[in-house]
């Protein structure tokens, strides 16, 4: 939503500009990362605040390290929010993907160049063109994620952020 881009947007400014904090950890709630963008919301006339994609090079242009604590999925644009990230800990459960093609659109906040940087581009053209949904295992054998947990994904992302 786009109160959710917003108090990103606004958390994000707030940490860089503290010279308190070292690092940055995104995560969602409810046992889910993000589910990415309301597709009822692109129909809207009119929308007002940030759109996601320089919300993404915010993240990614922090100079203090960004984990994002991928737990239940990450789809859509909640992927594509953790491709910004320069670190990523996954759940052994979680899911990411890019579906928003099996509906005929195409990811639209540059998950299609930050992915195949990442991962390389045979493995991104097959998550970008099919819409598959990646299991976290297979997210690390990849390249996806930097580290699969079994425990708490908020705390072993914290862990991580404190060692880099």
């Amino acid at each position: 939503s786009l109160t959710v881009l917003q108090a990103l947007e606004d958390g994000l400014k707030r940490a860089d500009a503290d010279p308190s904090v070292k690092a940055v950890m995104i995560c969602g709630e409810n046992g889910k990362f993000s589910a990415g963008a309301d597709i009822r919301g692109f129909s809207s006339p009119k929308r007002h605040g940030v759109p996601l994609g320089p919300i993404i090079s915010l993240i990614e242009r922090s100079e203090k390290p960004v984990v994002a604590a991928i737990e239940g999925i990450a789809l859509g644009g909640g992927l594509e929010v953790a491709l910004g990230c320069h670190y990523r800990i996954a759940h052994v459960k979680a899911q990411m993907g890019l579906p928003e093609v099996t509906i005929g659109l195409l990811p639209g906040a540059e998950g299609t160049q930050r992915l195949p940087r990442l991962i390389g581009v045979p493995a991104a053209l097959d998550i970008i063109t099919t819409g598959r949904h990646i299991p976290a295992t297979e997210a690390l054998k990849l390249g996806l994620v930097d580290e699969v947990v079994e425990e708490n994904t908020v705390e072993a992302a914290i862990l991580f952020a404190n060692k880099v």
